[in-house]
């Protein structure tokens, strides 16, 4: 999650009230405070409100927080004449596009970082590493209307940022550091989005590097903003800058995207409108709030509101990315009210708690494996398509994804353990060897929750043998009657891998981890490991199993 470094001096210029009641109110709007200087304050934000990621967004919230500035902030566009039209080229490569102009804005050290961050913020978060949004800022006073998006082969040529001469797209892609780091985004691509302006001056190629000539610096007045990706997200982080930059006292312009016969005005700070019910409000919140105490608290979360006899109906601010469903208005009126107002109460309910028979099983799973001198490790349930497979040597399952992963890192949910006990090993490959591990976890395989067992073992001797050995003690111990067959797994060197069969069924795998997989992972030693279906042996053999707990 991003970390925010917000100085005490501008935040309480911009809020209007002291360093101590602000260090007492960031925890309320969503915050974890990192560390207190004597000059600043580092907040980790959470990753849903990128609003928050400048110290305009932060002072904006806490104004509302303290009731100095309640209710939706209308923000006043203006309407210059601004055209950016769009190639239908980009449809296959970089399809969306929105951007805005704004003027009288003094460029000033304090602005200029906080404008930086918040980019790189949201190009981390809502952009995905800058593959799902990238923006551009650029100096309006050397830029031509109406633009154009279109794309380019490659090799046309342009003064890319931080150099003084033409690079090719090829070259850039190949050689300028923002090439090497962001062309994965256009690896597959045969045309590259460019953005032009009437005589035909680069100002940008997205999501890669801006041109020299638009280059922003403290003289700078007036700016050109665009904001290119893949779906609408572009919109909601265009509008974010620009609250963030009206804030700081600049002129919003629009501009018109012309797609077509299609034209979309950019950016829209309207707001939309969502409802939500009273009854919806006190069974979430479990107090029958006031109408009054409710309109309060939600125009302290700047929302506008309006009330009838059964339903609330507000107006959300244009920046608020977060709420898409009725229950975050109700999780905002309970931080806008105050948790610190809400009584907790007891369950009036008295029960005696017991553990659950999955969770007996996986403590005596737990037993074996550290009474077989292995260590216990707990991993992530997120993972990613490069770990899970290609790494492994394993075709793709039937995995869920996650709709919006903050990182590449973590873009599903698991359907193996063994892959994450060899990126464990990859990370302490310079400790002390033999290394021993094991996780009693959860995946998801077919859309359903399944509980497995996986262990691994590193050293310069480790076998085949040694980890069949290990299996065989597991299921003895477990009091199950099993066999062993000759197994063929992409992860296992071919020869080397053996599956656990129980009542004629496959419940796992072993043997040795393939040369390839090790090399993956950076692994210089042999891998022995296995991993089996232990929710498989709950079910098969309950009345067993039960006798050893």
């Amino acid at each position: 999650m991003p970390v925010v470094t917000l100085y005490f001096d501008e935040l309480e210029r911009m809020v209007g009230v002291s360093r101590e009641k602000i260090i007492d109110a960031l925890p309320m709007i969503g915050s974890d405070i990192e560390r207190i200087e004597e000059d600043h304050i580092d907040v980790e934000f959470f990753p849903n409100r990128p609003d928050l990621y400048s110290v305009e967004g932060v002072a904006r919230a806490l104004r509302g927080i303290f009731g100095i500035e309640k209710g939706f902030r209308e923000y006043i566009t203006l309407n210059a004449g601004y055209t950016l039209n769009v190639d239908r080229s980009v449809e296959k490569v970089r399809p969306y596009i929105s951007g805005m102009v704004i003027r009288g804005i003094k460029l000033t050290d304090e602005v200029i970082r906080s404008l930086i961050e918040l980019q790189e913020d949201l190009h981390w978060t809502i952009g995905r590493n800058r593959r799902r949004v990238a923006i551009g800022i650029h100096d309006l006073s050397v830029i031509e209307f109406p633009l154009k998006y279109t794309t380019v082969d490659e090799n046309f040529s342009f003064i890319p940022l931080d150099y003084s001469y033409d690079m090719t797209v090829r070259e850039i892609l190949e050689y300028h550091e923002k090439g090497i780091e962001y062309g994965f985004i256009l690896k597959d691509a045969d045309r590259y989005p460019i953005i032009l302006d009437a005589n035909n001056e680069v100002l940008s190629m997205p999501p890669v590097i801006n041109c020299e000539r638009t280059r922003v610096t403290e003289s700078t007045t007036d700016l050109f903003i665009d904001v290119t990706g893949m779906d609408e997200s572009v919109d909601r982080a265009l509008n974010i800058i620009a609250v963030m930059l009206a804030d700081r006292g600049g002129t919003i312009y629009t501009v018109d995207i012309v797609e077509g016969d299609r034209v979309r005005t950019t950016p829209d700070l309207s707001g939309r409108e969502m409802e939500v019910t009273f009854t919806d409000v006190y069974e979430l919140i479990g107090t029958e709030l006031g109408k009054d105490d409710i309109r309060d608290a939600l125009e302290r979360m700047r929302f506008d509101v309006k009330m009838d006899e059964n339903r609330i109906t507000v107006r959300i601010p244009p920046y608020r990315a977060d709420i898409m469903h009725p229950w975050d208005v109700i999780e905002d009126i309970a931080i806008g009210y105050g948790y610190d107002k809400l009584t907790p109460e007891y369950p009036s309910v008295s029960t005696v708690g017991v553990s659950h028979p999955w969770e007996d099983f996986k403590e005596a799973l737990r037993e074996i494996m550290t009474g077989l001198g292995y260590l216990e490790v707990l991993t992530f349930t997120l993972s990613n398509e490069r770990i899970q497979y290609r790494w492994m040597r394993r075709n793709e399952k039937n995995c869920v994804r996650v709709m919006h992963p903050i990182s590449e890192d973590h873009t599903i949910i698991r359907t193996d353990l063994l892959p994450s006990l060899l990126n464990i090993l990859s990370m302490n490959r310079h400790r002390a060897l033999p290394q021993r591990i094991f996780e009693v976890g959860e995946v998801v395989e077919d859309f359903r929750n399944r509980l497995r067992l996986c262990a691994v073992t590193v050293h310069s001797e480790a076998s085949f043998s040694e980890i069949r050995g290990v299996i065989e003690r597991v299921m003895k111990e477990m009091g199950v009657e099993f066999d062993i067959d000759n197994g063929s797994d992409g992860a296992f060197i071919e020869g080397r891998c053996g599956k656990v069969m129980v009542e004629g069924r496959e419940i796992g795998v072993f043997g040795e981890i393939h040369p390839e997989v090790l090399e993956n992972f950076d692994l210089v030693n042999p891998v022995v490991g296995f991993e089996i279906e232990a929710d498989r042996i709950l079910s098969m053999k309950s009345g067993d199993i039960e006798m050893i707990f």
